[in-house]
């Protein structure tokens, strides 16, 4: 258990951290608060696009609809800046393994916004949601090793 807290808080064993740095890192909060504050995030992101969804289905919920699913991935998404802190968060994202992936998400964030509100074309914003549960799905995988790789050979025996 001491290993997973020191992996998912982003220290050595040998070391030390000051106070600044453990604020920007999200380990001035104990592991249990941390696990507590990801559950109660994430677990808000999925109702949120669960809602979403269901929001699609009464009439003119297509701006609810784009709220909540949008809401619902940047919820799901900060919940990890709980487990690992918000700086590490970040770093993470735009490794170079995650910046296209972390690009196109983003971008889909507000594209979905921006379609549904500013755009008026319901059509976009459900096209730009798909989109950003793929990106979110892509970005998602890279954290698990050799994933994309299993998905991508997948993919290439499916279609040949």
């Amino acid at each position: 258990m001491d290993k997973l807290r020191r992996v998912l808080s982003g220290r050595e064993e040998n070391e030390e951290l000051g106070l600044t740095a453990q604020v920007l890192d999200g380990s001035s909060l104990s592991f249990s608060t941390r696990v507590k504050w990801f559950v109660i995030c994430f677990a808000g992101g999925v109702l949120c696009s669960i809602l979403g969804s269901a929001l699609l289905f009464i009439p003119g919920g297509y701006k609810l609809f784009a709220v909540f699913y949008t809401l619902g991935n940047i919820l799901a998404l900060s919940s990890t800046c709980f487990l690992m802190g918000p700086l590490k968060q970040l770093k993470r994202m735009f490794e170079p393994t995650r910046l296209i992936a972390t690009i196109v998400m983003l971008l889909c964030l507000v594209l979905t916004l921006c379609a549904a509100f500013w755009w008026k074309k319901n059509g976009l914003a459900i096209i730009f949601c798909i989109l950003q549960f793929l990106a979110m799905t892509w970005y998602s995988i890279s954290y698990i090793p050799f994933a994309r790789d299993a998905v991508i050979k997948c993919f290439t025996t499916c279609l040949s």
